[in-house]
């Protein structure tokens, strides 16, 4: 009887022990895979939202409120791609596309973490595509053509294009710097127009600053919307 005793005790713990392993291996694979699958599912944002751009959901988000608040703004993780991928709440008023750098992405209004996680947010209020400036933020991936993280390849001279569906505007990069964090100014509005887009750099120390100059401003066209790859 008590080696019967001893001998069930001893099968408990083995299955205990598998059972433990088992949880163990899937953390590990989880958390070895976790940035793999949270760029594919950004990935998937990014294209499902752009393919889904149409004029009326951009007329419909730009009634939209958005989140101004830089200071609200976090890193990107799983439960924050997973949570946007569900609801699609990114209110998208856009598209952008840098075709040099292979960069095509939504344009989403504010910096919401559904905003942030699926495309570039609208840094003001106020801002109005092709007048004054027009600054975008965008986090910086590890991953190359997720997010933000191609303006790192950009050159001057390079062409960024803008579309609220009605109209492509055309702009010119004449600048790319390195700037501080607090580098605010960038956000402020100017009389020229211009395009500024913002993401991070060297681990998050500094950020990248690009901005272009407006060269062309066209009515929207099958033709014309080719470069944001939509459908």
């Amino acid at each position: 009887m008590a080696e019967k005793n001893k001998n069930k005790k001893r099968d408990v713990k083995t299955i205990v022990i598998r059972v433990v392993a088992i949880i163990l291996l899937l953390v590990g694979l989880a958390l070895i895979f976790n940035k793999q699958i949270r760029n594919q599912m950004i990935s998937r944002n990014q294209t499902s939202t752009m393919t889904s751009l149409t004029k009326k959901k951009v007329e419909q988000n730009q009634k939209k409120k958005g989140m101004f608040d830089f200071n609200k703004v976090k890193e990107v993780d799983f439960s924050q791609v997973a949570k946007s991928a569900r609801k699609n709440n990114a209110h998208a008023i856009g598209a952008l596309a840098i075709p040099d750098v292979n960069m095509r992405l939504p344009i989403c209004l504010g910096m919401s973490d559904d905003a942030m996680t699926t495309g570039g947010g609208t840094m003001r209020e106020d801002q109005v595509m092709g007048q004054g400036n027009y600054p975008l933020a965008g986090h910086y991936m590890t991953a190359k053509g997720i997010l933000f993280s191609p303006l790192e390849d950009t050159k001057k001279g390079q062409n960024v294009y803008l579309t609220n569906l009605k109209k492509v505007f055309v702009y010119k990069i004449y600048m790319k710097k390195k700037v501080n964090p607090y580098a605010v100014y960038l956000v402020d509005n100017t009389k020229k127009p211009i395009v500024t887009l913002i993401t991070c750099a060297d681990g998050g120390v500094n950020r990248w600053a690009v901005r272009g100059n407006l060269i062309k401003t066209e009515k929207a066209t099958k033709n014309n919307l080719k470069v944001f790859n939509l459908k």
